[in-house]
């Protein structure tokens, strides 16, 4: 997307991501609404869900949790968090996001500056879930 737009973007409007866990929706980003400085979204992890370990070189991340509760391992340590509670993670800081309640958690999320290119953006640590097996 060139142009950049004002218009509502609905967390059912936009795929997720489900490839590091949990269920990942980019609402406002380059893609959606063509920011250039940033990108927000909105992450849902079930009971025991998680979202793999990864950094990001070139942007910080804020998180605030809406709903539920959840654990922010950053460089190994664990910081829960609770509903209405932020969490600022610096560039660099290894860090994955577990759901360790007992109620599906809703994570806001927004990331800045953007990386120069996409896929520089985020560098996994860990593997993500295994994939979903189809049944026969």
């Amino acid at each position: 997307m060139s142009d950049t737009t004002t218009a509502p973007v609905a967390a059912g409007d936009v795929p997720a991501d489900r490839r590091r866990g949990g269920e990942l929706r980019v609402l406002l980003g380059p893609k959606t609404v063509g920011s250039t400085s940033g990108f927000m979204g909105v992450a849902t992890l079930q009971p025991g869900e998680r979202i793999a370990e990864h950094y990001h070189p070139y942007s910080e991340e804020f998180l605030y949790v809406c709903r539920g509760a959840i654990t922010v391992d950053l460089d190994d340590r664990p910081v829960p968090l609770a509903a209405g509670q932020g969490l600022f993670v610096a560039r660099d800081v290894r860090h994955r996001l577990r759901n360790t309640g007992d109620e599906p958690a809703e994570v806001v999320f927004h990331l800045g500056p953007l990386a120069p290119r996409p896929e520089l953006g985020h560098v996994d640590t860990e593997a993500g879930p295994p994939a979903p097996r189809e049944s026969s």
